[in-house]
């Protein structure tokens, strides 16, 4: 079955930066569109990144625009988002989901999730 497996949240200060991966296995990677979401206690879970299959389009959400950067490597079926400048407001369970040709930023869109990764950013 298909797995999505983040990994490296953690706690950080303001102002650094953390690296997220996500792995996945049970699905022909390079056919899908990757995203990565997050949720903050009390709010809806929000767009935050995506790269299409090919690795050839990104979007991201105004709101981390300039400091996250989403890239795939699809011989290692895996996607990362780096995250830079971190603040407190980024604190929130991040999720990758893998989608079709064209999900994009589109939440509704992507068939698969992981589990989530914790980012805390302290002030």
């Amino acid at each position: 079955q298909v797995q999505l497996v983040e990994s490296g949240g953690g706690l950080v200060q303001a102002g650094g930066s953390l690296r997220l991966s996500c792995a996945a296995s049970g699905l022909m990677f390079s056919n899908y569109d990757m995203g990565w979401f997050r949720q903050a206690p009390g709010k809806e879970r929000e767009f935050v990144a995506a790269i299409l299959w090919s690795g050839g389009r990104t979007y991201y959400a105004d709101s981390v625009k300039g400091r996250f950067t989403i890239s795939r490597d699809n011989a290692k079926n895996t996607v990362y988002l780096r995250m830079n400048s971190l603040k407190p407001e980024d604190t929130a369970v991040y999720y990758c989901a893998a989608g079709p040709f064209g999900a994009g930023p589109t939440r509704n869109a992507y068939n698969y999730w992981g589990q989530g990764t914790q980012v805390t950013v302290s002030s």
